[in-house]
């Protein structure tokens, strides 16, 4: 086990405080700091620090030795890589709405464009790798973000009492198709309006939400998201799209999962979030970067309804995020003041460890660290007997990133 120097991503949706202030450094920072990547990601791995201050990028760690640091079943599944990527997300502003693909989609999308020599850093790449990218995140501070498609009967009822001229024709496609169908006809009409036409829509339809916010309707907080994307984002058709998608507030502890074809978009809020080890992102607007709107509509999914939210499975003290991607688990300890029981962790499996509140100290047969806010450790699949507890009377928390149960040869926790 051994402490992670990790690093920081400086997009501009990012904040100038929230991880600043979670490392122990200058607030406010000088740039927006969006994200912290802690994992072996190619373009930005961390680094493992020895007990005598060495650095070494964990990426190199794992090649060198990869049945040690990732343990043989998992070696084996993920060819020798590690399969995920965990992050602290600092979202300021909204991201891009967006969509990632299958493992077959994948697999067939970085086919095809390496096939065509379109480089893999060229700004029309969708497919990089040849891999899926699902994705967890865990709210530490609310948490705001559309995520999967509504129900098309809430969706008629929200259009209807925002209906304008101009919309009206929009309307009657999903009222004379209230399903996936419909939505599908929809959104693909929303997405492939050319742009004059999007600017002739778009007034009536803000002037429309400026209404139903004042009259304190029932849908308020999609209306403000609407305005809110419309000022940053004016005549893009991902303002529309956004009427179509679940308006999620999250609490800290609740989580949502995405898997292949969910369309989604993080507005506002401080999270934790493990995803595959991907870089393949179909975009559907809300950004100045490449939206490929046939391959997006490849790959989305138009299964419609409430988006699960998950608070995790409870077991003593450890609450676990079930999914279905064999590349990640994540899992989370707390502590309350007064509380200082150990608690014996998931061991035999490659882990990440990153302390979000508090302080912890964590413990293996052979080695002990004592975790702040903000630091991380990697535990290899080697390391017996991982523990952890509190180190002061603080409410503390930590997260465990690790492989899913059945890529590690284990049965689930």
């Amino acid at each position: 086990m051994d402490l992670l120097r990790n690093a920081v991503r400086p997009y501009a949706w990012g904040s100038r405080t929230t991880i600043a202030e979670m490392l122990g450094k200058p607030v406010p920072a000088p740039h927006p700091e969006a994200e912290l990547w802690m994992g072996a990601h190619p373009g930005d791995p961390s680094k493992v620090v020895d007990g005598d201050g060495v650095e070494r990028s964990l990426l190199e760690r794992i090649e060198a030795d990869p049945e040690t640091e990732l343990g043989g079943a998992a070696a084996a599944r993920w060819g020798n890589r590690l399969p995920f990527l965990l992050k602290i997300l600092a979202v300021e502003e909204p991201l891009s709405m967006q969509a990632h693909p299958s493992a077959a989609q994948a697999a067939e999308g970085h086919a095809r464009e390496e096939a065509a020599g379109i480089g893999r850093d060229a700004a029309n790449r969708n497919y990089p790798d040849p891999t899926a990218k699902p994705e967890l995140v865990c709210a530490l501070t609310e948490f705001h973000a559309l995520a999967g498609f509504r129900d098309p009967l809430r969706t008629i009822d929200l259009l209807e009492r925002l209906r304008t001229p101009g919309l009206s024709a929009h309307i009657d496609l999903l009222v004379g198709q209230p399903s996936s169908e419909g939505l599908r006809a929809l959104f693909t009409t929303w997405i492939t309006l050319p742009q004059v036409a999007l600017e002739r829509l778009m007034p009536d339809l803000l002037d429309a939400c400026v209404r139903h916010v004042k009259e304190h309707g029932e849908f308020s907080l999609e209306c403000r998201t609407v305005l809110e994307l419309g000022e940053r984002y004016p005549g893009d058709a991902g303002v529309l799209a956004a009427l179509l998608l679940n308006r999620l507030v999250l609490g800290p502890g609740e989580a949502i999962y995405l898997p292949a074809g969910n369309l989604h978009a993080y507005l506002n809020g401080t999270a934790v979030e493990i995803l595959a080890n991907s870089d393949n992102i179909l975009r559907g607007g809300l950004t100045p970067k490449h939206v490929d709107v046939p391959e997006l509509l490849r790959v989305l999914d138009f299964g419609c309804g409430d988006m699960p939210v998950s608070t995790g499975e409870q077991v003593g003290r450890l609450r676990t995020y079930r999914t279905d991607a064999p590349e990640f688990e994540l899992s989370r300890v707390e502590w309350a003041p007064g509380q200082s029981d150990t608690v014996a962790l998931p061991s035999a499996r490659p882990q990440i460890l990153v302390c979000t509140e508090g302080a912890a100290t964590v413990r293996t047969a052979n080695s002990e660290v004592r975790l702040g806010r903000g630091h991380s450790v990697w535990v290899p699949a080697s390391d017996p007997e991982l523990t952890a507890r509190p180190s002061d009377n603080r409410p503390t928390q930590v997260f465990l990133a690790t492989v899913g149960a059945e890529s590690a040869g284990h049965d689930t926790l």
